[in-house]
């Protein structure tokens, strides 16, 4: 399994990760889909070859075909959201009416339930650091009926796939 290694790889100071990363998939607040979508997003969107292909592999158990297609178009769409909002927040009102022209015809049709596709746009702007695209999506999770410990759960798979992603970094440059 797949998340087995990297739990065995993880060193002793990021033995809380080793942790939380062997509770991810024991989450009883989402469904399948929604659980493993949100890993699989959380690690593309953590930019790791390692932790993309370890999980990717599990993730192939676990999620149909459109799921992962799903999943990644989360992470690149919101990889390009994430930006962009970020830095109209940034540029202030002078920027507030220019026109994006930017391609996202996934959001509209992800081929997968919306809020699933929501909650992967969550955990990954969640992981990309940008407020704007994590509570208008938060919002429509909370409109789609998912509840705060939901959403929460996705942040959680989102914090510990990232600190896991970082600690496999630091043990490659070692």
């Amino acid at each position: 399994m797949s998340i087995e290694n990297l739990k065995s790889s993880l060193p002793e100071y990021a033995k809380d990760q080793k942790l939380n990363l062997g509770t991810l998939t024991r989450s009883t607040e989402l469904n399948e889909e929604q659980l493993w979508g949100s890993i699989l997003a959380a690690a593309a969107a953590t930019r790791n070859d390692t932790v993309l292909s370890e999980i990717m592999e599990e993730a192939k158990e676990h999620l149909s075909a459109e799921a992962i297609e799903a999943a990644l178009g989360a992470a690149t769409v919101m990889a390009m959201n994430n930006v962009a909002y970020r830095a109209k927040g940034w540029l202030g009102d002078d920027f507030a009416q220019v026109k994006f022209g930017l391609r996202m015809n996934i959001i509209s049709k992800p081929g997968v339930e919306k809020a699933n596709f929501e909650l992967w746009n969550t955990v990954v702007s969640a992981i990309n650091g940008c407020e704007h695209c994590l509570v208008a999506h938060t919002k429509t999770l909370q409109e789609e009926g998912l509840t705060k410990e939901q959403v929460w759960e996705g942040i959680r798979v989102a914090a510990t796939v990232q600190a896991v992603a970082q600690a496999v970094q630091i043990e490659a440059a070692r």
